[in-house]
Parts: structure tokens; sequence; C-alpha cells
């Protein structure tokens, strides 16, 4: 249901802090690095897996400028999602290459730097499962050995051994469905490698500590998140720590959890001082969330007509040493896998599984972007497979109004199939590729659907009302580059107030200020601080338009607000300022103020269909379609793009222009990862990929201009019918590039990115990449292994 709000004017409302950030006047985390402040670094360890036998800082704590030196014994407690398995500080045990042992403060970072490497560790090396094949494997250590005694933060998933969590979906007989005797079985393996955020601003934190209270500046996109999870790390109450975010150099993810802080905060309670810990781009490399690596196999029943009576499907995700954000990331593959067809029964799993690299986390549509390049592919193989043409059997299965997602949860609206019909539009609009005739590139051409949803979850406002007519938004919302605090909401607040977006001031983040926030991430700012700034803004409207229907000696329901005024309906200039109302209140009352909260409403489930999930049917699902066209060198196996479509579910365009910037982006990135991003692990563990040197990033030339149709109408939940939009773009990317490639060259592609290499080896039939062997063809029937 559309919110039931005044509409504003659809403008495109320019970004009021770009100005400042081209002429580098922004002033970031580690902007706020003054005089005084002591500089940390962290000792790594540089082995994947070992038993700690002796830690001993007592010449580091005497080396010149040290001023505190942090272990295990400093921060007791444990942390995580899902499960509170992950200790700040290695205590006892090693389990990932980079993992933190100690932390220093001194006066300048060379001085920490010196005395990190006079530590002195004595360890002794265990096995390692550096990969999921060899962590899953029946003779497998345990990278937990005591994972049974971690406290579980959320109950209903399957756990054991190296697998940290498992996520499962049951809904319907696929057994039934994939015995019937009229259906053609299509079975599908795929594989994905890690992929690197970098953005231009690293992780970065200040800490102090006074008054017996942590003050925490931090670059993060989950203030509230970072709060209590260095409450629980310090086991110290989370009202002792304030966190305040300055703006933040992008994000896509990486900054949605705990990182940093609470290492800067028991130095600064140590010291009493001020400390700085801030990642150098290697450490960002080796250490960081990264969009993990998986295995994805999906079965799929089929009937000639095109019917999908059964979908069965596995998804085996790495989540590194700790369980971190994968817990919570293994509840995305029901709505990918099984929210863009329409399914008769399906049966999906999603395990993420421990392994001695560095853990993974959150990446701009998370498992989406990998799922939905597995479940495209997969789609057009059954198209071969049937006899159908792809795009007809797509027109006959996406889901529509009334259909059950695979949780069973009811969809409303009939969204992909106009979708599909609008990109069938453009592209009878395009004008044909020009090819020279002696142009030996292989073309191919794909179009792909895709789901995703909006994070909804609790958020809060505050709106005060300034003497002049302004108004000041207080909300534990974060501006992470997408614009959305400093457009969208100024919009949705002064819509409802009669002012100018311009007027409305969004205050900085600040926990001690503004009430609780499940973070900035997942295309959920628009619509969740949006409903809370709404319900603020309704609450100082009704006291505006009160004390302006006395004054006018007018029913308030004769009075409209607009301009920055209150005007009797119809009669123009009858009434007065909104300033002038504000004053009176001022004197008379006092201050004029409102406060909203939102969370989701909650859409249900079938009943005992999903287990283990954090989300288990989504309140706001969003579409997108996706078409390109590619040419692939025969010779080199280097990809060209030559054109690039969307069509994408928005829900209601309060911005357009943003929107665009939104999905040009969304799409840059998505071809990184289709075709440049190979991040891979070393056999001992480490990262390859230390820097821009190593890791291929989509350069200027790379860049191709996106044709753009936003769809709207479809049913949101959100303020003035929105939906997210920063998110999404990214999310078909991979598939659709995958697609067009695999039609170019005549070969079935099982795997990303498609470097040059690999492209070139599916061109001449090298069997790495015809036949790639995948653990997850393993996994659909088996059961968690448990090992004491």
């Amino acid at each position: 249901m559309t919110a039931s709000i005044a509409n504003p004017a659809v403008m495109n409302l320019a970004r009021r802090d770009a100005r400042d950030k081209l002429r580098g006047r922004t002033r970031y985390t580690i902007d706020h690095v003054t005089p005084g402040t002591l500089h940390a670094f962290l000792l790594r360890s540089e082995v994947p897996a070992a038993r700690i036998l002796r830690l001993d800082v007592t010449k580091a704590r005497a080396m010149p400028g040290v001023r505190a030196i942090a272990t295990a014994a400093d921060a007791p407690g444990f942390f995580g999602i899902g499960i509170a398995d992950h200790p700040l500080f290695a205590k006892d045990v090693i389990r990932y290459d980079g993992e933190p042992i100690a932390a220093v403060a001194a006066e300048t970072l060379q001085q920490a730097q010196a005395a990190a490497a006079a530590i002195e560790l004595e360890i002794a090396p265990l096995p390692a499962s550096i990969t999921m094949a060899q962590a899953l494997a029946p003779d497998a250590p345990l990278i937990h050995e005591n994972w049974r005694d971690y406290e579980i933060l959320l109950e209903g998933a399957a756990r054991g051994g190296n697998v940290a969590w498992e996520a499962k979906v049951m809904r319907g007989d696929t057994e039934a469905a994939f015995a019937r005797p009229d259906v053609t079985i299509i079975d599908s393996c795929f594989s994905v490698g890690r992929q690197n955020h970098v953005p231009f601003e690293p992780r970065a934190v200040v800490a102090t500590y006074e008054d017996g209270r942590f003050h925490i500046k931090t670059s993060t996109q989950v203030p509230w998140t970072v709060r209590n999870a260095t409450a629980r790390a310090l086991d110290v109450p989370a009202s002792q720590i304030r966190v305040t975010v300055p703006p933040v150099g992008g994000a896509f993810g990486l900054k949605f959890d705990c990182s940093l802080e609470p290492f800067a905060a028991v130095l600064a309670r140590k010291t009493g001082r001020a400390v700085a810990l801030v990642n150098s781009r290697r450490e960002e490399m080796l250490t960081c969330l990264c969009r993990e690596n998986a295995e994805i196999r999906i079965r799929s029943a089929v009937t000639k007509e095109g019917e999908i009576v059964g979908r069965e499907a596995t998804v085996l995700m790495d989540c590194g040493a700790y369980g971190g954000e994968q817990i919570f990331l293994t509840t995305m593959t029901a709505h990918t896998l099984g929210g863009n067809y329409k399914l008769g029964s399906a049966r999906i799993s999603s395990r993420a599984v421990y392994t001695n690299t560095a853990p993974n986390g959150a990446f701009r549509a998370c498992n989406g972007v990998y799922n939905t390049f597995a479940l495209e592919r997969h789609t057009d193989e059954i198209a071969e497979a049937i006899g159908m043409h792809p795009m007809e059997f797509r027109r006959r299965n996406v889901i529509g109004d009334g259909d059950l997602g695979s949780t069973g949860q009811v969809f409303e609206g009939d969204v992909l199939g106009p979708m599909l019909e609008k990109m069938a539009a453009l592209q009878a609009k395009a004008p044909a590729t020009p090819r020279a005739p002696d142009d030996r590139r292989l073309f191919g051409r794909a179009t792909t659907v895709g789901t995703w949803f909006i994070f909804v979850g609790p958020s809060s406002a505050t709106i005060n009302l300034n003497t002049d007519g302004s108004a000041t938004l207080i909300t534990s919302g974060v501006e992470i580059g997408s614009g959305t605090m400093v457009q969208s909401l100024p919009q949705i607040v002064a819509a409802r107030l009669g002012i100018r977006p311009e007027d409305v001031v969004v205050k900085g983040a600040d926990t001690d200020a503004a009430g609780f926030d499940l973070g900035v991430g997942g295309g959920r700012t628009t619509v969740s601080i949006g409903a809370a700034s709404t319900a603020a803004a309704d609450e100082v409207r009704k006291q505006i338009l009160h004390a302006a229907g006395e004054l006018l000696q007018t029913r308030v329901e004769d009075l409209e607000l607009g301009a920055g005024r209150v005007e009797i309906r119809g009669v123009k200039g009858s009434g007065m300022t909104i300033a002038k109302v504000v004053q009176h209140l001022h004197g008379t009352v006092g201050p004029v103020a409102g406060t909203g909260a939102f969370t989701n409403p909650g859409v249900e489930a079938m009943a005992g269909c999903a287990m283990g999930h954090f989300i288990d049917a989504i309140d706001i699902p969003v579409f997108a379609v996706h078409d390109c066209e590619v040419a692939v060198d025969p010779d080199t196996g280097h990809v060209d793009v030559l054109s690039y479509r969307v069509v994408q579910d928005v829900g209601r365009a309060l911005n357009p222009r943003a929107i665009h910037s939104q999905i040009q982006g969304g799409v840059v990135q998505g071809l990184g990862y289709a075709l440049h991003e190979d991040m891979s692990v070393g056999p001992e563990g480490r990262i390859l990929q230390s820097g821009f040197e190593t890791y291929r990033l989509p350069g200027a030339l790379d860049v191709v201009p996106v044709e753009i149709e936003l769809h709207e109408g479809a049913p949101s939940i959100g303020p003035l019918g929105t939906k997210g939009a920063g998110e999404v773009p990214i999310l078909n990317v991979g598939a659709t590039i995958a697609c067009a490639v695999s039609r170019a060259v005549g070969k079935p592609i099982h795997e990303l990115p498609l470097t040059p290499p690999k492209v070139l080896d599916l061109i001449l039939g090298d069997p790495r990449h015809l036949d790639h062997p995948h653990i997850s063809a393993t996994w659909i029937d088996n059961t968690i292994p448990v090992r004491a």
C-alpha cells in the first residue's frame, strides 16, 4: 500500500555536498586526527592457522613513543551476527592470515609499527582449510573446536563442524516434482570468486575515553552496530559508548559491520588520549570483508510447456574464519533463487562455511549478484533443454500478482511482465550496432530479470522546526555517497512541511542524539528513515496547522502548507509564513518538534517453510530487467560491451537524476565483477591482490553509457510509494554479461569473472572452464556433518 501523504513535485535536486566534495573541503574521519592524537597499529598474524604458545609485549612496551599495548586480555567479549563467535584479538588460536593479535598506540605511526614488530610471538602451526572443499572434507580439522559453546543470537538454524550456519526453505514436494514422467531435469553448477569493495576512503576511526565514556568517530554505515558490538567486545554497557559519523567516503557494504572501532576504543581507555587507527590500502585489501566466493547448484524440473514444477538449490558461501555478516546473508538466497520465477515447489539451502581465510561480508546486493548470475544462466539452460526461446520462457514464468515466492509469501502486483515489455520497446527503438565487414568478433545479446528487496527494519527520526521556518532532521542515517541524506530525505520532509528541501538541515549521525537505526544499506534509507521522518513531520505539521488555525481563526482542514507559508485553501496571500507561526509557538507553548519511528510491518511467509532465516519474507520486493550486447575477440578473449539498458522498478522516483546516477554507477561496478575483478586466495591463505597494481578495476575506458527507463507504480510501503534505488542496479550485471558472452561464443558459462584468459579458454575448448568441478554438486541432499 502506498503511503497516503502529500506528494511533492518530482525534482532533480542537486546534491548539497557536491561542491565541498569536489573542492576537497569535506572533512572525513581521517581529517579529525588532530595534533596530540596517538596513532595505532595492529600486529596481525602471518599464518592462516596456529596455536599461540607465547605472547610477550614487554620489549615492545618499552619502545620509544609507545603509550599502550592491548591484547585479548583487554577485550574478553565475543560478538557476531547470529552467532557470537568472533573475539577482537586472537587469544589461543589464530584462524586466518591477517587476524589481529595485539594493538599498539604510540606518538607516531612509525613508532607503533616498530613496537608491533618487537612483540615476541611464539606459535605452533595448525592444519589449515583454505578452501571450502578442504573445510567440508570428512577429515577436515575443526576451525572452531568449541563451536558448540558459542552464544546463539538467533535460533532455528542448522549448524555443525565447519558449517557455521544453514538457512533452508522447504515448500511443497520437490521429490514428487522431480519424479514426474513429463518433466525435463536441468542441473547446473556455478562458482564465483571474491570481490573487494575498494571505496576511496579506507576504514578509519578516532576514539577518546572521557568521564567514563567512549566517543568513537568512525567511517561506518551502522553507528548503532558499532556501538553495540564494541560494547560486547570490551564487555562494557552499550550506554558507555557514543558513536558519531563524519562524511563517509564510499562503503558499498564494506562498512556495514564493526571493524577497527573496538581496537581504538580499548587503546583510548588505556592511554586516556585520543587514538586514531586507519587502514592502509594493503590492509584494506588483505583483511577487510569481501563479497564472498561461492558455489551454487540449481536443479529444476520443467515441463515441455515451460512450467517449473520443482526447484532444488544449494549455495555454499565462504564466510572465512568467522560467521559475521555471512550468517545474515544466508537469508538472501531464498529470495533471489526463489523470487524471479513461479515455482511449483522449492527446496533451497544456503550454507556459510568456515575457512581459514579473512572473513567476508556484505557487498552491494550481497549474494544476490552471484545468485542472479547462476539463476539466469540456469534459466537459459532450461530454455535450451526444452527448446523454447529464452525470452518466451521468461515471459511465461516471471513472478506476478498473487504468485508465491519460495518461502510462501504472496507477491502483490504484476511488475516484471510489464518491465519486460518496456525493455522490448527500448530494444526496438535502438539502432542496430554498426559492424565493419572485416570484424571477426563474436556477438551476443541477452536480457535477464532480477528480484531483490529493500531491507526495512527499525528507524527513528526527530524534526525540530526553527524560528526561521527551516527544519532540522535528526536521525542515525549516514551519507555514504548515495545522496539519500542530502536529497531524498530533505525532499520527503520538505514536502510534508511545505518548505523547500534546501531548508531541511540533516544532522550527522550521533547515537547520543538520535534513536536506534538498523543502518544505511540494502536500499533501506529512503524507505525506513524516510517513513520515520514522515511520521515525525506529521507531528510537526499538526502543531503548525493547529496554531495557524487559531491565529487565522480558520478551521485546520481549510489550511494548506506550501512555499514556506500557511494559507487558507484557495485564497492566496491570506495566511502567514511558517516562520511566524513557529515564533508564536516558541513564545506561547515552546519549541516545535516531532518524533517518528518505523519498522517492518512483517509480510508473512508460509508457516514452517523457512528455517534459520533472518528475513522469512520480503516487505518490499524490487525488480530489474537488464539487457546488453557484447562483442568477444576470438583471438584474445577480450569482451567489449557495446550497449547496456536497464528498466528498474523504483516505486516512485522522487529524484530521477539521482536514480540515474545510481544505476550508471551500479552497472559499472557490476562490469568490474563480471569482467575484471579477479580476487584469489593463495595456498597459504593470503589474498594475492594487495593493491590497485594487482587488482583490476574498471577504468574510464571500460565505462559504457547506460540507457535507463524507470518503472513506477509498483506497490510499496515506502513514503510516497518509494523504493530504494541504490543497491539493485548491480544485481543483474554479471548475469546479463555472462548470458550474452555465452551466446556469443556458443559455450556454457559457469563461473565469474570472465577475464580474457578464461573467455579464450572457453573459445578454444579448454576443459578447465567447460567442465569445472564443483563441490556444490554433491551437496543438495547432504545433511551437515556434525563432529565432536
